[in-house]
């Protein structure tokens, strides 16, 4: 039995499952495994409360760095293989834990959008 998905980017329902990429901060991935991001995915909590089961998290990688150097290679990367969604990870869109909000979400954001991708700025917090 498929489930239906209401995509996030036309509204329309779709027995196509979403599929979804992120994207942590370079930095904070030095002492971040990830694991709030991973859990929220999985419990479809916070940023991805709106998810059914169906959802796919497809990849997961780092920003590469200020001001986002890998970011546009592997969004058009993640595109080749059904991309829908990008989320941009909490530690970059939130003021926490000692780390301030990335001085580049909005030219990262754009970047991103500018692919065709959806963006949904925050994973856990």
């Amino acid at each position: 039995m498929s489930q239906e998905t209401q995509s996030p980017i036309s509204g329309q329902i779709s027995e196509k499952p979403l599929k979804i990429a992120l994207v942590r901060c370079h930095i904070v991935a030095e002492v971040c495994p990830g694991i709030g991001c991973f859990k929220a995915f999985n419990n479809k909590t916070v940023a991805f409360s709106n998810y059914n089961d169906s959802a796919e998290l497809i990849a997961a990688f780092t920003c590469g760095g200020c001001s986002g150097r890998r970011v546009h290679r592997l969004c058009k990367s993640v595109q080749k293989f059904g991309a829908d969604v990008v989320h941009l990870s909490s530690c970059m869109c939130k003021d926490m834990d000692g780390y301030s909000r990335c001085p580049h979400i909005d030219s990262i954001k754009k970047m991103i959008e500018d692919l065709g991708l959806f963006v949904v700025e925050g994973t856990h917090h």
